[in-house]
């Protein structure tokens, strides 16, 4: 068990504590009286969860402390952050919260991605994955928009919307990728 790893269980143990604060929060402002310690204790625990993905995956690269184990749970650890918090912040009762057609947005989006791949790696028996330049913005869109909600910063709609419009853009994107590597693997054709 390297420090990077202990690092991505950390991030991993951190989630149902963020959606304790978000949910509870929620709550409060659902009742008429905001706890805003609450919301600033989420903002410090989604916050520590997101630095240390960076500080486990620079860990793991300066002191060649890469591990099989790592591999697999960066990118759990990643995604549970990231869709737990985006399906919190739209089914808790925040002032501003994000709307619903967002995490479906951002699942669909993951789902078709997942199913692409699978289906890629049984057609051609090989894959190599890597995230597009437009898949990295929307990652990063996507945390934005998350942060704005948590910061309740009254103009977050337009934060969502693009993050909504660079989502469903580089999902596009990975579905004419993936047909790409079918034609050049000679799969675009029925039998």
């Amino acid at each position: 068990m390297t420090v990077p790893n202990q690092i991505t269980l950390g991030r991993i143990l951190l989630i149902p504590i963020f959606v304790l604060l978000a949910v509870y929060y929620g709550h409060s402002v659902a009742v008429g009286m905001p706890e805003e310690t609450l919301r600033i204790a989420a903002i410090i625990v989604f916050l520590v969860a997101a630095l240390s993905d960076g500080i486990d995956g620079w860990l793991a690269r300066h002191y060649s402390l890469k591990s099989q184990l790592g591999a697999i749970l960066d990118p759990i650890a990643d995604k549970g952050l990231m869709l737990t918090a985006i399906i919190t912040l739209s089914v808790s009762n925040w002032d501003r919260s994000l709307p619903v057609w967002f995490p479906v947005l951002v699942i669909t989006r993951d789902v078709i991605i997942v199913t692409g791949c699978v289906l890629l790696r049984f057609l051609s028996g090989y894959l190599e994955v890597h995230p597009s330049l437009l898949g990295k913005a929307a990652t990063f869109s996507q945390m934005f928009a998350i942060a704005v909600v948590l910061l309740q910063w009254r103009y977050y709609g337009v934060i969502v919307v693009i993050s909504g419009v660079v989502t469903f853009v580089s999902g596009i994107g990975y579905i004419f990728d993936g047909i790409g590597l079918l034609k050049a693997a000679d799969h675009d054709r029925p039998d």
